[in-house]
């Protein structure tokens, strides 16, 4: 890639960031708010995305060597952030996220660099259904088809591919259609026949024992029984890649957990010492607005609107030399 290339494509990397951010905010009623690169350890703030993923720490020298991490994510922060600010119910905040994810495995779609909107809006506790949740997704879905909209206007290369209408399907039903997949696979065979899914029910164990997906127990509520019958009030916004020809997730999102599901759900993860952490210690005592949020990946979004192949063409990140090697010998430039 030279020079005058890369420079173009950081010029459209900032025309969607700047794009899909204004459309998400007018959309939602979100502030766009600052946000925290660390965290203090031991407060329950930092999201535990699978429960494995280790964080970047450090001491902190002028708080008697208290340990801080890096966040992997703002799930729970911004519904903190929601109370100390006031927001009201029907508004929300939106922040630019950045991350270190070092446990994070190399590939197309991944690197150990994170950049994500992350959103919560605060809800009223008569918001928690799949009806307002699916009214929300729809609200995020058409940001996207405007922005795509948008790109296309600016770069006559680009050719808007979105559906008209985002698709809900819940990963128990998925399970049934294609028992005989593995998810990915699934996911892959649906976003295929509709171009956009959001796939429901995301972290709860589904009928065969085991998750779709994991999700940590303490911020997406994916154990509440639903009015169809189903579990879980979150989701992923699955679009089709026409580049990497599969299934790309651009989005992961959904209703908080409540008083009662939090309980249950570390219960089910058998993790219940996590209640006497700060977050979790608030939570239980009815300090925290009811919300709903999410993180939109910046990356994603730039790869899927750009038509890019791999994120390392939207973001400057590390890469192994031999990734490097490999992807100038197909002639894909990394930032």
């Amino acid at each position: 890639m030279t020079a005058q290339e890369m420079l173009k494509t950081e010029e459209a990397i900032s025309f969607v960031k700047d794009s899909f951010a204004k459309e998400l905010a007018t959309q939602l009623h979100l502030i766009k708010v600052s946000s925290p690169i660390a965290v203090l350890d031991g407060t329950g703030i930092n999201d535990d995305l699978n429960g494995i993923e280790r964080p970047v720490g450090f001491p902190v020298k002028s708080l008697d060597e208290r340990r801080a991490v890096v966040v992997h994510s703002l799930a729970k922060w911004k519904r903190v952030r929601l109370q100390e600010l006031g927001i009201e119910a029907g508004r929300g905040l939106l922040t630019d996220m950045r991350a270190l994810r070092p446990d994070e495995d190399y590939s197309p779609i991944h690197s150990i660099y994170v950049d994500q909107w992350d959103w919560e809006k605060h809800i009223s506790p008569e918001q928690r259904t799949t009806g307002f949740l699916k009214a929300t997704v729809e609200r995020i879905y058409e940001a996207l088809r405007t922005t795509e909209a948008h790109v296309a206007a600016e770069y006559p290369e680009i050719t808007p591919i979105l559906p008209g209408k985002i698709t809900f399907l819940h990963a128990e039903d998925l399970l049934k259609q294609y028992p005989t997949l593995t998810p990915k696979e699934r996911e892959h065979e649906v976003v295929k026949q509709y171009g956009a899914v959001f796939l429901m029910g995301i972290g709860g164990e589904l009928s065969h024992g085991e998750p779709h997906d994991g999700r940590a127990p303490d911020y997406d509520d994916w154990s509440t029984e639903t009015e169809d019958g189903h579990r879980g009030l979150n989701g992923d916004i699955l679009l089709w890649h026409p580049v990497l020809e599969t299934s790309f997730e651009v989005s992961s999102m959904g209703i908080r957990v409540d008083k009662q599901a939090l309980v249950r759900q570390l219960a089910l993860r058998g993790c219940e010492d996590r209640q006497e952490l700060s977050f979790h210690a608030r939570l239980l005592a009815g300090e925290l607005p009811q919300s709903i949020g999410g993180g939109i990946g910046q990356s994603r979004v730039c790869m899927f609107m750009l038509r890019k192949g791999h994120i390392g063409e939207v973001q400057v990140s590390i890469w192994p030399e031999a990734v490097r090697e490999e992807l100038a010998g197909a002639g894909v430039g990394l930032l």
